[in-house]
């Protein structure tokens, strides 16, 4: 394949050749061989393909097929009730919804949910994705008809055990995020079990999933092929918190030469994060995941421990409303921080978060640049990045994340091309303007 009239990120032409998985020439004029096939980008933009690089793949399927009862979709206790009661059970024969915050009816309970719905199972995600809330017939399914509250927290595993009856279909999903110009992603489901990476290796190996997949579950001792194992993700919890037990973690699966990512999404988390790092020693390749709040006395812990921060600029847009109302202004620059990391010297990537955010990179490169939220206010407007650093916090590799990788020959084929010159996709930074995404020298279907 040889793409010609194209123009890098950064103005300059650029012509390129692929053969087989890999890139083979770039050049600003390179001529076709016979039997070649020639894309014309007409002055497009020529980019890395797109890698999300914290994406939770089934759940994502999931949430598709699920009814939203929280923001922006439901706001208001009417609301809520008003979409339970038009809703209709799952082949699994339950009822599936996401998003719910408490903002919309208040803390919800077993009881709560039996006076919407009461004979028929009934699944809600929270938004932070750390809770479900099960009524009285989902608990009895589950096996817990006596739990208290149907609260159940970090129970992924559990829930999913008891109503996963069939095979997921990563097809559509994959064909979203080409459409967008995904040509990789990091599944950020920690602990998945043999099936789970089963399941995911023959998405790969058979077609479903066209993006290359990192996972960062410890591998199982089965033959993955189709899969890249990184980091080993841990979910830290304020009222689990436990700095030795952390820490004694970190050194096990460093002996074992693999990085570790942290989930942070609190302060308290990330000086115990930091603090246990700090004691450890940092492997290559050791992560943050989040860093939803870094105080400024932070940044500098950051920096010495030269960690990688994987971070979510779309919530700044998608919840950037709730936090200018619940979080006192003084700490609202202390929120998903990008200018003042990087400035730093702090490596950082991008991602969507999906299902718990918009599974739309362009939509969270804009929020990186922009720093609005839904309603147009601006937060935090000092951490903002120019339209192209915000590009590039989503074309790091599955290696470095915060190291954005170049058209150079020898390099996996994953492209994006654009349909307009950069100065416009830089002022659009719209995934409307994606004209064509190539992964592993393979054109993908639109």
């Amino acid at each position: 394949m040889l793409i010609i009239n194209a123009r890098r990120l950064t103005g300059q032409p650029v012509a390129l050749r692929t053969v087989g998985e890999r890139i083979a020439d770039v050049g600003a004029d390179l001529v076709a061989v016979p039997g070649e096939t020639v894309i014309d980008a007409r002055g497009g933009t020529l980019i890395p393909g797109l890698w999300d690089h914290h994406i939770h793949l089934r759940a994502t399927v999931a949430a598709a097929a699920s009814i939203r009862v929280g923001p922006p979709q439901v706001h208001t206790p009417e609301g809520f009730r008003a979409a339970l009661a038009a809703a209709t059970p799952q082949p699994d024969g339950w009822i599936r919804a996401v998003g719910y915050h408490n903002s919309v009816a208040g803390e919800l309970n077993r009881y709560a949910l039996d006076a919407v719905v009461a004979h028929v199972p009934l699944r809600i995600q929270h938004r932070s994705g750390a809770m479900w809330l099960v009524n009285s017939a989902g608990l009895a399914v589950l096996g817990q008809p006596d739990h208290p509250t149907g609260q159940l927290f970090r129970q992924d595993a559990q829930v999913a055990a008891a109503t996963t009856g069939h095979a997921t279909d990563f097809g559509p999903l994959s064909a979203r995020l080409s459409k967008y110009g995904v040509t990789g992603v990091t599944e950020a489901t920690p602990n998945l079990a043999a099936a789970d990476l089963d399941s995911l290796d023959d998405a790969v190996g058979g077609g479903q999933i066209r993006q290359r997949v990192l996972v960062m579950s410890a591998d199982s001792g089965r033959d993955h092929p189709h899969l890249v194992f990184g980091p080993v993700k841990r979910i830290l919890d304020d009222d689990t918190l436990d700095l030795d037990a952390l820490t004694e973690w970190i050194a096990a699966v460093h002996h074992r030469g693999t990085a570790v990512a942290l989930h942070c999404v609190t302060v308290v988390q990330l000086v115990v994060a930091t603090t246990a790092l700090r004691t450890v020693g940092v492997h290559t390749g050791d992560r943050i995941e989040h860093a939803a709040v870094v105080p400024q006395s932070m940044i500098s812990d950051l920096v010495e421990l030269g960690i990688t921060v994987v971070t979510q600029p779309n919530f700044v847009a998608e919840r950037g409303d709730e936090y200018l109302q619940d979080v006192p202004a003084s700490e609202h620059e202390e929120l998903w921080r990008l200018r003042s990391l990087q400035c730093a010297g702090v490596p950082v990537a991008g991602s969507t978060d999906a299902p718990f955010g918009d599974l739309d990179p362009w939509a969270a490169i804009r929020a990186a640049r922009d720093r609005r939220t839904a309603s147009g206010s601006e937060i935090s407007v000092s951490e903002q990045v120019s339209d192209a650093a915000a590009v590039t916090l989503f074309l790091g590799g599955p290696g470095a994340p915060g190291r954005s990788r170049e058209l150079t020959t020898g390099s996996a084929a994953d492209l994006c091309l654009l349909s307009e010159p950069p100065e416009v996709v830089l002022r659009e930074l719209d995934g409307e303007l994606v004209a064509a995404t190539v992964i592993g020298g393979q054109l993908m279907d639109r």
